[in-house]
């Protein structure tokens, strides 16, 4: 009787203590690329499937899902050498209406510090732009969007493996 109380406590333990040491620094890898989950950087890298790396934020009353893509895997090519493309969907936060007549640019930080600044194409709702990603590693996206009257800052990172 003993054995048998020892046995489903120790079974009851592991079975709390594992999943709970399998979550603790949490890396997931997929493709090449590291997928980080932080509370205010929520990430999902989909590299395997297409490329594309998304990030969703929420500032000021607008909801902002990133992509960024890499343009050989969209089947494009850019007269400007450029490498990547980054788009924003917009939307009002709590399901709200999507916004489509937003302005903005959007800057991103190389892992040698040089910055590229690129202003924001409106396609029909979606805003893009093309940049270069030339080495591996961490790069910083800030993006600055204006929507009636209101301006707001979007930043994430963004780690960029070949």
């Amino acid at each position: 009787m003993k054995n048998r109380i020892f046995l489903i406590a120790v079974f009851i333990v592991a079975l709390i203590a594992v999943p709970a040491l399998a979550m603790q620094g949490h890396d997931m890898k997929s493709g090449d690329k590291n997928m980080d989950h932080g509370a205010q950087d929520m990430q999902m890298d989909h590299t395997g499937m297409g490329g594309t790396f998304k990030h969703m934020a929420t500032e000021g009353g607008i909801d902002a899902e990133f992509q960024v893509m890499s343009l050989a895997s969209m089947n494009m090519t850019s007269d400007k050498g450029e490498t990547h493309h980054i788009m924003v969907n917009l939307k009002e936060t709590d399901g709200g209406a999507p916004i489509k007549d937003a302005v903005g640019k959007i800057k991103v930080v190389g892992p040698d510090g040089k910055e590229q600044v690129s202003t924001l194409k409106n396609y029909n709702g979606i805003l893009a732009a093309n940049f270069t990603f030339k080495e591996p590693g961490k790069y910083g996206v800030i993006c600055l969007l204006k929507h009636q009257d209101k301006k707001q800052v979007f930043k994430f990172w963004y780690h960029h493996m070949q």
